[in-house]
Order: C-alpha cells, then structure tokens, then sequence
C-alpha cells in the first residue's frame, strides 16, 4: 500500500484512464478522470463518503496503471474501449445475450442486399440492429419490391461477365433482377439503386420519393405508360412505408433519445434514433450496477457504444438525464416542453415498461423456480419415505490426490436450492493417510458438534457422497452424538446412483428421469465441485509453501506472509524487489529474488 500511495502522490493533474489491478493481477476497474490525482485520491480519502460496494473494490487494488490522454472525451472514449476488451468485474457492461440481425449491403461488384447476425465490417455495411427478425424480413421484402437486387452468389467481376460465364436465371425471368451476370444492366445504374436502398435503410425516404417522382414524370412524357404505371405503383409503397413510420414532428431530423431509469442494482435504457421525422431504431439495454453509479455516468457510459451499433450521425442528443462529459460537436439537452420533449416522454415510458417487464419475468422465473423446486422435494419424501418434507439437505463429499491434502465439504440446499453462506470447507484434523471412512466420520462429528453447541436447525435430510462404507462411517458419528434417528441419513453411490440406507443391505433405485434424483444428484455433484476446488487451492499453497521453506534463512512465518500476498509461486518470482522489500523488508526480500534467480 505504501507503494501505491506514493505512486497515487505523482499522479498528473491532467485527464487521463486509470486501471486498478488485484493481488493476483487481475484488472479489476477501469475508470476515466478530467482530473487523475484528484479522481484517483478520492477512492482512498478515508473521510470519503463511499458505497460498501466502492470499499470493498478499493480493499482488492493491489496497484494501478494510468494513460494521459489530451481531453476528457478522448479519456472516455479509451475508458470504453478498455471496459470491452478487458470486462473488468467492478465495471458497469451493457447485457446483452441476444445476436440482433443486421442487414448487409455486401463489398462486392454488383452488391447484394442480405439478412445476418454475423458482424463483420469488412464483409460490407451494415443497418441495424433491428429489435426483431419479423421487422428486418419485412424491411428486406419491401426493399426487393422496390428494387431489382441480385440474390445470386456469383463472382460478377467484369472479367467474369465479359467471359460470359454466366446465365440469367429464374429471378430474372420473373422480374426480380436485371440480369447483372450477363451484362444486362450497367454497373453505375445497379449501384444508383443501391445508394437509394442505403438512403431508405438510414432513414432518409425523401431522395428515394424524389427520385421515383422525376422517373415516373419522364416515363409518362415519353408516354411509356407501362413504365410510368410501376413507378406509381413503387412511389405508393414508399409513400405508405412512410406513413407508417412517421410518428414524430418531419422538422424533427437526425436526433438521439437517451432515457435511464434505475433501482438499486440495475439500470433500464432506451434508445430511439430518429431520422428525418421516423424512428428508425430503438433498444432497450439493462446495465448492471456495480459500484454506486449515477444515472449521468451510466448514460455517459454507453451512450458512445450504442450510437457506434447503430452507425448514428447524428449532432443531437435529448435526454432525461444530464451526462458528466461534454461530447465534441454534439449537443444535448433535457427539453422541457414541445414535440421533443414528447419524444423524451415516449422514450422514457418504455424504458420503465422494460423495466417492469424484466422484473415481473423475474418474479415468475423465481416462482417457477420455487414451484418446481418445492415439487422435487415432495417427489423425493415420497420416493425416500420421510416424514417432513426435506426443506434442509446437508451433502458431505471426500477429496483426496494421490493420498495427499485430505479435505472434506459439506453444501446446504433449503427449499431446493443452493444455500452458498452455509457451505462449510474442512481440512482433516486427525486421519493420517486416505481413509475416507474414517475423514467422514471425522467431519460430520465437527459439523453436527458445533450445531448442537450453537443450538442451531438440524437438517431434515443428509446426503453421503458414497456407498456404504461411507455412509456407515457418518451414521456412526450421528450415534455417537446421540441424533441418530433425528436426521434421516442415505448414501448416494455414483456408479448407478443407487441410494442406500443405513443398515440396509439392498439399495433403492429411484427412476432416471426422476425429479427427486436430479436434485440429489445435483447437491451431490455441487459437493464434488466444492471440495474439488477447495482441494486444487490448498494443494497449490502447499506446494508453494514447501518451496518457500526451501529458502534458506525463510521461516514459516515469513512463507505465510508472502503466500498471502502473492497467492502463487509465479507471482512472487515476477514480483520486484521493491514489491518484495515492502513485504518482508530488504534482507529477507534479497534472499528470495536470489533464490529464485539461482534457479533460473
């Protein structure tokens, strides 16, 4: 810490992005400041008013980076960059687990216009996202009725065409393409259609009507009647297509509507662009808080991503809530009153209809959840016979490697799900080499002691990971306590999953399909994970302890202080000297960095 504070002392006062990284190195924050040294120091300004969230973020900064950048919109703008390619776990993210589909106008001669939810911006432009595939196939289908656009995957290069490789095919026939691949139709007027198809799909109607206007006028002064008659017929469809979609004042272009509105943990977005008078797009975004957030840094947060996702080119922003930064050669405003402030108003109104949309799908998953863990546990008193329903089940599991590192866990399920505060780790205290009968009978006396003595709830059932051995070792130690009989107690063996009971030569085989085994299997399974992990770590620390003592002139006392600060054998030997000196002090710390340079 000492290091840390000194180098937070010589920070600049200029705008720049500063990175916290954890003892184990990881990035764990990424943050922007007009200010550095001043943002910097406020996360560690003892008087300062910090969130128990912003604390326990700043008790895991081991050290920090920083970048100086020349302004506050060029800090944020790496901020963003940095929050994507990293997610560090105390940054705010935008989640999103659906692929939207796009629409592709390819890079390519003679461009094809193609649906897709596989973005690549070297494959071509691309407009979207769109909220739904039913909006994009109908946009698509619209553009194809007004435009002869090729659906073919021919190589229509000139030299391609001029070898006549190719043949016009049914799409031409019945007047859905101009015939590109022989020739048919030029280069520059295909790629005219394609500049009105990227008009439309940007928002802009207006050139796309003009254009239909003059060439339906000048069919009909050549008195090509058939022709004037589908350039009426094609301005009708694009005259009601923006009817359709003109709900806002047309003196109203080119303009972004940001609304946030918020609860403790997370915060619900809307975002409507608006393009010549239309909606062209909308989204609502759900963005998890992580420290105490304002709406205005969350806003100033994700305003760039969203704007970058929709190609948006627009000068203006109307908000509900004011952003912290300034955006060059971009305004915004809160209005108060008039067609923009409806706008905000209408923006607003499904951000909190998103909200409450996600919060009642989550009140139903919970009792969906519940519904069908409280079905599970009547299916399994039924299937194992109890006389309570098993509202409080305990698993123990045994995990051993090669004899080494004997532990136990035990987890907690209540009303069928897990209850992760009550899971317990045990290091075997009085078992010398692998007995797994005698470890069980070890744990599960120390659990059930320490519950009698607390006078805490008895679980309604326990789970052994394992045949009869080990199940016969735990009911033991219940007889021992004198609750054997209180608790009923079965054994689970994993090679056909058969459930024993104790004194119980033949075991029970409850149906694979079964809810009540799926959910013993399940605590089964989140035992061996539990202590599977807790096994991993502690044989890591051995390990690393034993070359510690290695070192000569390095006690236990010295090995426990550097394994709690450098986690890993890997960390210390990259540590330096001056990391090393400030833990253990300048004698001991040389005695390490030569070790461990000896061994290189």
């Amino acid at each position: 810490m000492t290091v840390l504070k000194e180098q937070i002392s010589k920070l600049p006062d200029t705008p720049g992005v500063y990175r916290y990284f954890d003892i184990d190195n990881e990035l764990i924050y990424v943050g922007k400041a007009k200010n550095l040294k001043n943002r910097v120091s406020s996360y560690f300004n003892k008087s300062a008013n910090h969130d128990q969230k912003t604390r326990r973020m700043v008790s895991q900064i081991d050290r920090l980076e920083f970048t100086v950048v020349n302004s506050e919109f060029d800090a944020l703008l790496l901020e963003n960059s940095l929050i994507k390619q990293y997610q560090p776990k105390y940054n705010i993210l935008l989640r999103d687990d659906k692929t939207y589909p796009y629409l592709c106008i390819t890079n390519e001669p003679f461009p094809k216009l193609i649906p897709t939810r596989h973005l690549d911006r070297s494959l071509g432009t691309y407009f979207g996202p769109y909220a739904s595939v039913k909006t994009m196939h109908t946009l698509l289908e619209f553009l194809r009725k007004l435009y002869t656009i090729r659906t073919c995957n021919l190589n229509l290069t000139q030299k391609n065409i001029e070898a006549k490789k190719f043949k016009v095919c049914l799409e031409y026939h019945i007047g859905n393409c101009k015939g590109p691949c022989e020739g048919l139709v030029s280069r520059e007027e295909y790629d005219k259609n394609i500049d009105q198809v990227k008009n439309i799909l940007k928002g802009h109607l207006n050139p796309a009507i003009q254009h239909f206007k003059e060439q339906m006028q000048e069919a009909a002064m050549d008195l090509a009647f058939e022709r004037a008659q589908e350039y009426k017929e094609k301005l009708s469809l694009l005259e009601g297509f923006q009817s359709k979609s003109l709900i806002v004042n047309p003196n109203i272009s080119n303009i972004d509507v940001f609304t946030i509105a918020s609860d403790d943990k997370n915060a619900y977005v809307n975002y409507m662009q608006i393009v010549d008078g239309s909606i062209i797009h909308t989204k609502n975004a759900l963005v998890q808080k992580k420290l105490d957030e304002s709406e205005a840094e969350i806003l100033s947060h994700i305003i760039l991503g969203l704007r970058e996702e929709h190609q948006s080119e627009s000068k203006e922003i109307l908000t509900n809530a004011s952003l912290e930064i300034e955006l060059p050669h971009i305004s915004w405003t809160i209005p108060q009153i008039g067609d923009k402030k409806k706008l905000v108003d209408l923006s607003l109104k499904n951000a909190l209809y998103f909200k409450r949309d996600l919060t009642q799908k989550k009140e139903q998953k919970g009792e969906v959840l519940a519904e069908k863990g409280k079905r599970a546990l009547v299916k399994l008193q039924q299937d194992l016979q109890l006389k309570v329903l098993p509202t409080h089940i305990e698993c123990f599991d045994n995990s051993n490697f090669q004899g080494t590192n004997p532990v136990s866990a035990m987890v907690c399920f209540k009303n069928g799900v897990p209850s992760k505060k009550d899971y317990r780790h045990y290091k075997v205290k009085t078992v010398e080499g692998p007995d797994d009968f005698a470890t069980m009978h070890e744990v599960v006396t120390r659990r059930y002691t320490r519950l009698l003595n607390e006078n805490a709830p008895l679980p309604s059932l326990i789970v052994i990971d394992g045949g009869k051995g080990q199940l016969g070792a735990a009911t033991q130690a219940l007889k021992e306590l004198g609750i054997y009989g209180q608790i009923p107690i079965i054994g689970i063996a994993k090679r056909l999953e058969e459930i024993y009971f104790p004194g119980d030569e033949i075991p029970i085989h409850i149906d694979k399909k079964s809810e009540s085994l799926k959910l013993i299997q399940r605590i089964r399974d989140e035992a061996h994970r539990f202590g599977i992990t807790f096994h991993r770590d502690l044989r890591s620390k051995n390990t690393m302890t034993t070359q510690l003592f290695d070192i000569p002139g390095i006690g236990p006392e010295t090995a426990n202080k550097l394994l709690t600060l450098f986690k890993s054998v890997k960390k210390l030997r990259e540590a330096t000297m001056e990391e090393l000196t400030e833990a253990v002090g300048k004698s001991k710390a040389q005695k390490v960095r030569d070790f461990f340079e000896g061994e290189g």
